[in-house]
């Protein structure tokens, strides 16, 4: 993985966004940086319609953390 690239991992499985991965160099830690790319991923699953199943532990941490979120479960 290059030094800098941030990434939330997502797959699609019938009308549910399945957020498997989400990993941050840890050069990059602590900025916000996989808050940021989760709160866009679960914007954009609420935007097609999505369901969410975290099955990432820190997106199922960040949703717990924002009960705006729990709609998507």
């Amino acid at each position: 993985m290059p030094q800098g690239l941030a990434l939330c991992s997502y797959r699609r499985e019938n009308g549910v966004l399945v957020l498997p991965h989400t990993l941050v160099p840890p050069a990059l830690e602590g900025r916000g940086i996989a808050a940021a790319l989760v709160q866009e991923a679960l914007t954009w699953a609420r935007q097609q319609g999505l369901r969410v199943r975290p099955t990432c532990s820190y997106v199922a941490a960040y949703m717990q953390r924002h009960p705006e979120t729990q709609d998507l479960l």
